[in-house]
């Protein structure tokens, strides 16, 4: 089955401005406007192109100069914007920031464009002046840095980040019935062991990576039923809660492959290769509804898989998710994320 990203749809759903959070089918929802959320993880994916077409390095270009665009002088950065370029939230450090300096670390690293790369640098310099309070925001920005310091290792104020990170993000629970460091499986759960794996070996501290490591063998572990995937749904799930669950979100298979590309890089470890295509298999029907998740024709994917079916919806979210896994796993061949 052809792997290859395609760009069709994410290119339907970007403006010279920047992209459209929602989708109507394949239509984008102007009225629901745009956010950081959804631009930075499209930053990613286009970054992680060697071979941009000139599409696609335009779509680089817009999404970079979206995201400094909501970029405060004091790290913090807004996240919600109407169509029209309008800012409607307070800027913060919430998910979005970390996100972005996931995005920020990694296209100053991988574009191939030398002046969108320095200014994607510029801006993760600034977004590495704050911190959040928040696990999650800090396990993204986490792996901004990681990305940062591969190409650029004397940089300071990266490695402070990797520092604080590592004080931020949660142990391991001495459980190993529920050894997950929150009562609930919530979203992008896989960024937690993956921010320790990463951090862990960047600063040169096995016992962190050990326990991303172990972590995240629970959670392909706990989200596998009948050798294929089953992950938390949207509403996540707790100790002894019944499986499948349902509305199953797209983007947590790809946190799920992104900690996986990250795991084998670390490692070698050729179990984690098995991971990834696990994750590709979910989009292709190998999951609890034996349906597709993507769409084969634009690069297109769904916004959610459903017990009868999918949400026929074609969100950024979903779109990206299915790129980036696409990306992971590498047209027939196993690539890494850092």
């Amino acid at each position: 089955m052809d792997r290859t990203p395609r760009f069709d749809h994410l290119a339907r759903l970007t403006t010279p401005s920047g992209l459209y959070e929602h989708a109507l089918g394949t239509t984008p929802r102007v009225a629901n406007g745009m956010c950081v959320d959804d631009v930075a993880r499209a930053l990613v994916v286009t970054a992680r192109v060697p071979h941009p077409t000139p599409q696609v390095a335009a779509m680089s270009a817009t999404y970079l100069r979206f995201v400094r665009e909501g970029q405060r002088s004091d790290g913090s950065l807004h996240n919600r914007r109407t169509a029209d370029g309008a800012w409607v939230d307070a800027p913060s450090t919430g998910d979005h920031w970390g996100r972005a300096l996931w995005a920020l670390g990694t296209a100053a690293a991988q574009l191939s464009d030398d002046t969108l790369a320095a200014d994607a640098r510029r801006g993760a310099l600034v977004a590495l002046a704050a911190r959040s309070v928040h696990p999650r925001a800090m396990a993204y920005a986490a792996l901004g840095a990681v990305q940062l310091l591969r190409a650029f290792p004397a940089e300071d104020a990266a490695h402070r980040m990797l520092l604080d990170a590592r004080d931020a993000l949660p142990r391991p629970r001495a459980d190993r019935t529920w050894p997950w460091p929150e009562a609930r499986l919530t979203y992008a759960n896989s960024v937690l062991p993956e921010a320790m794996i990463a951090v862990g070996a960047e600063l040169l501290d096995e016992s962190l990576v050990g326990d991303g490591l172990a972590l995240l063998g629970w959670l392909v572990d706990e989200q596998t039923v009948g050798g294929h995937l089953s992950v938390v749904p949207a509403g996540g799930r707790s100790q002894g809660e019944g499986r499948p669950g349902f509305d199953q979100q797209p983007i947590e298979v790809t946190a799920l492959a992104e900690a996986a590309a990250t795991a084998f890089l670390v490692t070698g470890a050729r179990p984690w290769v098995a991971v990834l295509e696990r994750c590709a298999a979910w989009f292709e029907g190998d999951n609890d509804s034996r349906v597709a998740v993507r769409d084969a024709a634009t690069g297109g994917g769904f916004d959610g898989l459903e017990r009868h079916g999918v949400n026929q919806n074609q969100g950024a979210e979903s779109t990206l998710a299915w790129l980036a896994c696409a990306q992971l796993v590498g047209a027939g061949r196993p690539v890494t994320a850092l």
